[in-house]
């Protein structure tokens, strides 16, 4: 897990260098649908979050995540005329996500696959595949494979016509590289692992195009180091859950270093803290830093494209973390590389 953590931005950056010329491709299919489709599991459905938000935020369309069990299942029929739909595999070998990539063309989708398996059946299965370059991923915990899909969905949202300057896409491989680089050199780092080593559990949260990060920070928590994490909208976690942060379920709390967003999370970091919890924060620049009791440094990339290094601390905490608990991050136990669902 952690040299593949490393291995992120050389992947990025063959990822983006392979798939910003294919935005005319994307372009194409654009003319002819109106909203976006987005169909995953497990870390990829993480990643599309991340891809819907910035489709609507960014390009001006609607876009939802799939529900695949209403065409493996269900069997369900719909009308969908006018959908681009968008299938996130790493492997791309996934049976239920390339049956709901070919349910959604027969209902008349057009069809845009996300996966780092070339010639895989779900690149096989679309009309346009944007085929990662992360290389082989042995670690079971997604790392490379996820941010590089981060990577093609970025590209999706400027095919799709995205208010984006595309340079900043362009600027993410230096940036994860030096971000790694703090990371593991922050005197937050132990400070943030001691914390969670003693504690079951804790509230991740972040809102708007870090929510996905939220949640797949979440996700790698509960995988690599069998902590409970609850990943959760901040507008959502204060609807109630946030009930449950006291000093034995801390808050980690995730933001770009600027947005509409980041007022509200500096908030909640003053509300967790002054209930008497720890609130430990990635990113969100000096604000959040100040709001939190410790906090690991994020990327200096506008929000539209922040989540492509947001997560990559988070990355270096689990793996640090599990390997503080005695657990192998690289295979957690229950789990293997491909999951099939039904």
């Amino acid at each position: 897990m952690r040299a593949e953590i490393g291995e992120q931005p050389d992947a990025l950056r063959r990822t983006i260098d392979a798939l910003l010329p294919r935005t005319p491709d994307i372009g194409a299919l654009a003319r002819e649908t109106r909203q976006v489709l987005f169909i995953a599991r497990g870390s990829s459905d993480n990643a599309a979050v991340y891809g819907r938000y910035l489709v609507e935020s960014h390009a001006g369309r609607l876009a939802t995540l799939a529900a695949p069990s209403i065409a493996t299942t269900y069997r369900r029929r719909l009308d969908l005329s006018g959908v681009l739909a968008v299938a996130i595999s790493q492997s791309g070998k996934t049976e239920e996500i390339v049956e709901t990539l070919d349910w959604a063309k027969d209902c008349g989708a057009r069809t845009v696959a996300v996966t780092n398996g070339a010639g895989s059946p779900l690149a096989e299965a679309a009309e346009v595949a944007l085929i990662t370059e992360a290389g082989d991923e042995i670690a079971v915990p997604a790392t490379k494979t996820y941010t590089t899909q981060l990577a093609a969905l970025a590209v999706l949202g400027l095919g799709l016509g995205a208010d984006v300057d595309a340079g900043d896409l362009r600027r993410v491989p230096d940036e994860v590289a030096g971000l790694i680089e703090a990371a593991e050199a922050s005197a937050a780092l132990p400070e943030i692992v001691e914390e969670l080593a003693k504690v079951p559990g804790a509230v991740v949260s972040g809102r708007g195009i870090a929510f996905g990060t939220a949640l797949e920070l979440a996700l790698k928590i509960k995988e690599a180091c069998y902590l409970h994490a609850m990943g959760l909208s901040y507008a959502d976690l204060l609807h109630g859950p946030i009930a449950v942060v006291d000093g034995q379920t801390p808050a980690l709390l995730v933001a770009a270093d600027s947005g509409p967003t980041l007022p509200g999370t500096i908030a909640l970091a003053r509300r967790v803290e002054g209930a008497g919890a720890k609130a430990f924060g990635v990113g969100g620049g000096d604000g959040l830093a100040d709001a939190c009791t410790a906090a690991l440094p994020g990327p200096g990339l506008p929000e539209w494209v922040a989540p492509l290094g947001l997560i990559v601390p988070g990355q270096i905490m689990v793996e640090n973390l599990a390997r503080r608990l005695g657990v192998d991050p690289d295979v957690p136990r229950g789990l293997n590389k491909v999951t099939q669902t039904d």
